[in-house]
């Protein structure tokens, strides 16, 4: 969790805002942003709904400043703002979706799909925006792997509120309560109820214990293993790295992929096939390894963004493959777009 600035410096910064301030204002909430925008995207599922939220939040919370009496930290007032600014947002935009949400895997490669631009779609969150420091019952990455954030999403608002604000960020029942305006009972039927449905979606062993596992040498391997596969185009290589239920899925295309003959099907008939060349850029994204790739003419030629590609593994072996198409979403993970 963010490290607020000590009690007499905040208190000098509070005084300092609500005389209008705007610079002491940014001073006091700077060291909680990151766990603001973080818990944005939590309740959102994209980055670019949180940037919005954050911003709308922290504007709400510099016009209400006054309203702020010291009865709770400025952290737990903060999220109430933050908190309630999503909940409005859920309420306009609905859910986001992944390809797995609108209808069964496709059983052999759709060539020249169309991306479906009406459908609201869950993105990736740079990892370099996670805060630092121990969170209540699930890890900060825990709480941003894709499995758990794609739940999220089948939770209505109050849920997602409810869950995050207790088992994430560690606020009581009373404290969550308050924040909502609503009743403690509330607060645990809603969270009952966002952990029932959690259980159902939500794998029981999270990718973080995995990666402890395997440590980070075996999954460097693992993952470089992987994009030079692709890069070199060896079907035969990255067909060794896949579980027999691996699943690959490019929103915003709504066909997805599941089951290794299903999987290479579509690698050898497309990426493999109809796209010359290939470079990769590691990272990661949502407590999960990832790979920015890049698409070229031929090897001589520069190469655009194609995907940031996060990969869920089981083992040493892909269990799943999540392609969110689009430099936008490479460029935000602070990459470049072309690779000349």
């Amino acid at each position: 969790m963010g490290e607020e600035i000590s009690a007499g410096s905040a208190t000098g910064e509070l005084a300092r805002a609500r005389k209008g301030d705007d610079a002491a204002f940014t001073r006091l909430v700077a060291p909680l942003r990151r766990e603001l925008h973080a818990h944005c995207y939590r309740m959102l599922g994209s980055t670019h709904d949180a940037d919005d939220a954050l911003q709308e939040a922290l504007l709400r919370a510099w016009r209400g400043l006054d309203r702020f009496e010291g009865r709770s930290s400025l952290r737990a007032w903060l999220y109430t703002v933050a908190t309630r600014t999503c909940l409005d947002a859920v309420d306009r935009r609905g859910r986001r979706a992944m390809p797995i949400d609108l209808g069964p895997a496709s059983d052999h490669a759709v060539v020249d799909a169309t991306p479906l631009s009406e459908v609201a779609w869950l993105g990736p969150y740079p990892d370099a925006g996670l805060p630092a420091g121990p969170a209540a019952r699930y890890e900060q990455r825990e709480a941003v792997e894709l499995a758990f954030v794609a739940a999220m999403q089948h939770l209505s608002g109050n849920q997602r509120a409810a869950l995050l604000l207790f088992d994430v960020l560690g606020f009581s029942a009373a404290e969550i309560a308050t924040m909502m305006d609503t009743s403690t009972t509330s607060v645990n039927s809603a969270l009952a109820r966002a952990r029932r449905l959690l259980a159902e979606r939500v794998p029981p062993r999270s990718q973080q214990q995995t990666l402890r596992k395997l440590g980070d040498a075996r999954v460097r391997e693992t993952v470089t293993a992987f994009a030079t596969a692709l890069e070199s185009g060896d079907a035969d290589a990255l067909v060794a790295l896949l579980t027999e239920d691996v699943a690959w899925s490019m929103p915003p295309l709504a066909q997805w992929y599941r089951g290794r003959a299903a999987v290479m099907d579509f690698a050898v008939e497309v990426p493999l096939t109809r796209c010359p060349s290939w470079r990769y850029h590691l990272t990661s994204a949502n407590g999960q390894p990832a790979v920015a790739f890049y698409v070229g003419a031929s090897r001589s030629a520069p190469h655009l963004a194609w995907s940031i590609t996060v990969l869920t593994l089981r083992g040493e072996l892909v269990q799943g493959l999540t392609s969110f198409l689009g430099a936008e979403h490479v460029q935000r993970f602070g990459l470049q777009t072309e690779w000349a």
